[in-house]
């Protein structure tokens, strides 16, 4: 066999460079049976076989080994093969290559932690057995000596590791020989800080101070990486110190730990010590005593350091001490599902899975991300957190262990336990090869190929001979992801199902107090409740019972994702039993999961659209197409109505009609809001289409019920006014309008106005009058009259030529105002042409006076003034309040009034289109603009959510802090931003204030 295809066989990435390597003079003497034989362990033979040569230049007794026969020679080659960074070590530390003497074992024993500590406080020169122990090195001597033991720990540690016949079955003991090692570095690291404290302190009140490190995080729990930061919080005492004395010592002492590790030296740092686990975070001090972190974690603590706690353990220093922390804490871990905060800090650790993953790196992420081991952490402390309050036997740090104690506890089915054990097992080792390598924290899947290559050798233990296509690694790896989000579903919610519906299992199955605080940990306020929605949907052995069964694990998650989980499921019980056994329904979930997820999130987070749905379930249907949730035109709805109107003649049924096609195409509208489908404009124009559509089926019901007793004497027109003419409604809003009307040749206007009054008051009764049997869940149009001339004491309904009168004699400047928004609505189109040719000069004046601008501020300070609700605050208030809608249309409205005789850009009923246009004119800046433009939206958008979220109208911004979330979430902000939310628009609008007055007012 040529020597290229020998490399080839043997893994080689780069031919040449091996050519190269294995002809250095370093090698002579090597039989290439010998050498090939070793390389073909190693899992990348090219790094192994650049190391080799390197060492034998430096000390060509290393010949001799890699020589030998591949029992013998097996560390030596595994070990370069697999770390490049520990050849490194070997290089600069000859006098350890003899870490590659002696036997390995297929199933190696784990050091004992004190033989570690003993082995790195000897290397400081500390003694073992003292009881605060001091070192006789300090500065970088010291800190040599103690990473240098530490790496060969490391590489001994790394041998049995890449040696064990399963790594898979090896790697708890590998996490934890690492979590014991980095505790004896920092166990000699105190003893050197101590020894350099005496050189600033009295080296007896350095020795008084005691000093017990707790471990957090992986190393808490004795299951590190083979680099990670190691998380660590800091406990003191004293017996003749004050406090303070004690503190500052403590801080000393501390602080030389990091110093030790890290600081540059001949010997390159370790690792990071990381203590902003402690009380306060970076803003707390280093260092307290136990009476500290207990006062503490009973006053200030949130709920996230208490979890976090459930990692600690003492891993250095005083370990009297750092039992009694330990004593101390462990009941707060475990009553922590019970506290306040507990559901928003378990959601909080939801969205640490995901969150923050850079989206170039989101593919190649082992740790975060769905199905990778953040997801099987979580899973697994949130099922011990709330389990473990009442079971003692969860109450264990570690991942592998917690899972084996949940699977005997009966909290996770037996298999469904051991395929999770083997998925955390898998991904772990994944992650520990990668980083051994190069030592470098990383949790990303390699892309170049070669690198993929060296990963699919390195995961296999040493009886696996051949070496793995990368393609295999990555479908291994995808497969373990799925699988993880899979088991997941079912570990955390199919015990619930199982005990719901009283089924006989072999899995698990779960008492009823265990199933309800698993609901109650997820968000579910009443866990009773939401057990008997389990059992009513899950119960029995109907085909719907059981894709239910199929089914809920994953749909309880999306809806524990939600604002009102209670209420999302309530919905969802009543929409599937209301559709019942209706084929597409059941398939739509089981084969749509875009459709599936949409419902869920619509349930739990929108009481309208769940009542809507609830009386009119055959709109699920719509989830499962973007296309059917686009809105319907307004020629398209008044064609259906038409067709209706033609079918049913009389008042009453035509009527229901008209009213539920608005009903559904709200419905439509907001779930396609919720679904990200519409942006806010587009939506306020399909709401005021389809109240469009319902006035215009109203007026002709209302002429046609006329039409009966007589001919029609006059023809009407609706005209749109506010936010309705300007087509930007929420859901919540009315219909503000004003009524025209014009006399039929051969009728009198006595005769007309009289009937036109009777045909207006029928569509105001049609549109808002109780019918028979009642349209439940409808949003009933309010239609509004009370911008006509002269107000609430005017003529509801006017003729053309009286409007035209009332204009010319007696017009008042906030009628000219009203009219800036006036739109036709329904009616004759010729009435309409003329009523808006007559209107134009009254609102887009010439000129407008001094004395008109005075009394348009003076009727804004009025309206301040007199109409905010009494009690409301001002800067909550998002129609009336301070930077609000108000604010920002009676601006534009005066820049309207003011300019747009001259410049018919200005010519439009849409507030945002006039905003901008008054932007292009130069009549205000671009930033102020900017600014009025982001609070408007912000505000309308608020006022929407708020009848979305809660199904009732509000003008102000939630103070609730689940209705400020939820309303949040609707406004576009990730889950858990309410807060900011709230500071975000508190803030926008306090700026527009503040150009309005500048613009509006002259300040």
């Amino acid at each position: 066999m040529s020597l290229a295809r020998r490399l080839i066989s043997a893994g080689f990435s780069d031919l040449e460079k091996g050519e190269r390597f294995l002809s250095a003079p370093e090698l002579d003497g090597i039989e290439q049976e010998a050498l090939f034989a070793g390389l073909s362990m190693a899992a990348s033979p090219d790094t192994a076989l650049q190391s080799l040569v390197r060492l034998i230049e430096k000390n060509p007794g290393l010949k001799e080994l890699a020589a030998a026969d591949p029992d013998t020679s097996e560390p030596l080659y595994r070990l370069l093969g697999a770390s490049e960074a520990l050849g490194e070590f070997l290089l600069r530390r000859p006098e350890h290559l003899d870490v590659f003497q002696g036997k390995v074992s297929p199933e190696p024993l784990q050091a004992s932690s004190e033989q570690l500590r003993a082995t790195l406080l000897r290397s400081v020169k500390a003694e073992p057995g003292a009881h605060r122990p001091v070192a006789g090195l300090t500065g970088v001597p010291a800190y040599t000596a103690l990473r240098t033991a530490y790496r060969r720990g490391l590489a001994e540690l790394a041998i049995k590791d890449l040696c064990a016949a399963s790594p898979q079955d090896f790697m708890p003991m590998a996490g934890a020989e690492l979590a014991d090692l980095a505790g004896a570095a920092v166990e000699a690291a105190l003893a050197v800080s101590r020894a350099e404290a005496a050189g600033q302190f009295d080296a007896a009140e350095v020795a008084d101070v005691g000093l017990s490190v707790i471990g957090m995080g992986k190393c808490g729990a004795r299951e590190l990486n083979y680099i990670s930061d190691v998380d660590v919080i800091y406990v003191i005492e004293s017996q003749d110190l004050d406090d303070a004395r004690a503190s500052t010592i403590g801080t000393a002492l501390a602080s030389g730990i990091s110093r030790a590790i890290s600081s540059p030296a001949p010997e390159p740092g370790l690792w990071e010590v990381d203590a902003n686990l402690r009380p306060e975070g970076k803003s707390g001090p280093l260092v307290r005593t136990l009476e500290s972190h207990l006062s503490y974690y009973a006053r200030w603590a949130e709920s996230w350091e208490f979890q976090a706690l459930l990692k600690a353990r003492t891993i250095a220093g005083d370990t009297d001490l750092g039992q009694r922390y330990e004593k101390a804490v462990d009941p707060l871990v475990w009553a922590s599902a019970g506290r306040d905060g507990f559901v928003e800090s378990v959601q909080a650790m939801r969205r640490r899975v995901t969150e923050h993953i850079p989206a170039a790196e989101e593919h190649r992420q082992i740790k975060l991300g769905r199905g990778g081991l953040r997801d099987v952490e979580f899973t697994v402390q949130l099922l011990q957190l709330v389990h473990g309050r009442s079971d003692e036997s969860l109450r264990c740090r570690d991942t592998t262990s917690a899972i084996a104690a949940l699977s005997a506890g009966g909290y996770i089915g037996r298999a469904d336990a051991a395929a999770f054990d083997s998925a955390y097992r898998y991904l772990r080792v994944l992650e520990h090869r990668i980083q051994l390598f190069q030592l470098r924290r990383t949790h990303l899947m390699p892309e170049a190929e070669d690198a993929q290559r060296f990963l699919a050798k390195a995961v296999l233990g040493p009886f696996s001979h051949g070496r793995p296509h990368p393609d295999q690694l990555i479908a291994a790896w995808q497969k373990t992801k799925r699988s993880v989000r899979e088991l997941h579903e079912r570990i955390f919610y199919r015990p619930l199902l199982n005990t719901a519906a009283k089924l006989s299992t072999e899995d698990a199955k779960l008492s009823p107090e265990a199933a309800e605080g698993r609901l109650a940990a997820l968000g579910y306020l009443d866990p009773k409740g939401a057990m008997r929605h389990i059992e009513a949907l899950t119960a029995g052995v109907s085909r719907r019972a059981a894709l239910q069964r199929q089914l809920l694990p994953i749909l309880l998650g999306w809806l524990a994702d939600g604002v009102d989980p209670d209420a999302g499921l309530l919905a969802f019980r009543r929409v599937s039993e209301a559709l019942g056994t209706t084929h597409w329904y059941l398939g739509l979930l089981r084969d749509s999961q875009a459709a599936a997820e949409r419902l869920c999130h619509v349930l739990a987070n929108s009481r309208l659209i769940s009542d809507l749905l609830e009386v009119s379930p055959e709109s699920v249907a719509w989830l499962g197409s973007d296309k059917d949730l686009a809105p319907v035109p307004f020629s398209a709805q008044w064609q259906e109505i038409k067709s209706k109107l033609s079918r049913h003649p009389d008042a009453g049924s035509a009527m229901r009609l008209i009213r539920l096609i608005r009903r559904r195409e709200i419905l439509r509208t907001a779930i396609a809001d919720s679904s990200g489908l519409l942006d806010q404009d587009a939506v306020g124009l399909a709401l005021a289409e389809a109240d469009r559509a319902a006035v215009l089926g109203a007026l002709h019901v209302a002429e046609n019920a006329i039409a009966e007793d007589g001919p029609l004497k006059t023809d009407v027109l609706v005209v749109a006014m506010g936010r309705q003419g300007g087509r930007e409604i929420g859901y919540g809003s009315d219909a503000d309008v004003i009524y025209v009307h014009r006399a039929r040749p051969g009728f009198s206007d006595v005769e007309a106005q009289e009937q036109a009054a009777a045909i207006v008051a029928r569509i105001s009764s049609l549109l808002t009058q109780p019918l028979k049997p009642a349209i439940m869940a409808e949003r009933v149009l309010q239609v509004d009259a009370d911008l006509r001339p002269e107000g609430k004491n005017g003529a509801m309904v006017r003729s053309l030529d009286s409007y035209a009168e009332y204009y010319r004699r007696w017009s008042l400047i906030w009628e000219a105002q009203a009219l800036l928004r006036a739109r036709p609505m329904a009616g004759s189109d010729e009435l309409a042409a003329d009523f808006m040719s007559l209107i134009d000069s009254i609102r887009y004046p010439e000129e407008l006076s001094d004395a008109d601008v005075r009394e348009i501020r003076r009727i804004k300070a009025r309206v301040e003034s007199e109409r905010l609700p009494r009690g409301a605050d001002p800067a909550r208030h998002v129609k009336l309040g301070r930077g609000g809608l108000s604010d920002v249309e009676w601006l534009v409205q005066l820049l309207q009034l003011q300019h747009a005789g001259k410049h018919p850009e200005l010519r439009t009923t849409s507030t945002l289109e006039a905003l901008a246009a008054a932007e292009q004119l130069g009549f205000i800046d671009k930033n102020d603009a900017g600014l009025l433009r982001q609070a408007w939206r912000l505000a309308s958008r608020i006022r929407s959510a708020n009848v979305i979220v809660t199904g009732r109208a509000s003008d102000l911004l939630p103070s609730s802090r689940r209705d400020l979330e939820a309303v949040a979430r609707w406004c576009g902000y990730e889950p858990g931003a309410a807060g900011r939310f709230e500071e975000d628009y508190l803030r926008l609008s306090r700026r527009a204030r503040g150009v309005f007055e500048k613009k509006f007012y002259g300040n």
